[in-house]
């Protein structure tokens, strides 16, 4: 079964419906309301946590097979490592971004990844 090009725009402005809707309605419904503080406290949490969840997954599940591989990319760790240093004492999320690639490039060529 072939695609066609109006199933191709469809699917773009769905997906794009689909994606714009969680974002826009709790504009709308916070807008008007003063958000609790104790909200506030808990959102802080959000961007870390979800960072951190995408990084133990790289470095410790192997996305072909989803299976864990424990200590094997070593190279990884040591550059989380460096990463978890660097945000902590610099508290930026685009230092520890570029250290980490740059971390991860260096130890590449000396430990496994």
């Amino acid at each position: 079964m072939g695609y066609s090009t109006l199933d191709h725009v469809l699917l773009v402005v769905f997906s794009m419906i689909a994606a714009f809707i969680p974002r826009v309605v709790p504009l709308h419904i916070f807008a008007t309301r003063k958000i609790p503080n104790w909200f506030n406290e808990w959102m802080k949490y959000v961007p870390v946590s979800l960072f951190t969840a995408l990084v133990v997954k790289d470095i410790f599940i192997n996305t072909k097979t989803y299976t864990f591989v424990g200590l094997d990319s070593v190279a990884k760790i040591l550059a989380a490592i460096i990463v978890m240093a660097i945000a902590y004492k610099t508290r930026s999320m685009g230092l520890s971004v570029v250290f980490g690639l740059i971390a991860v490039a260096l130890l590449a060529m000396v430990v496994p990844v």
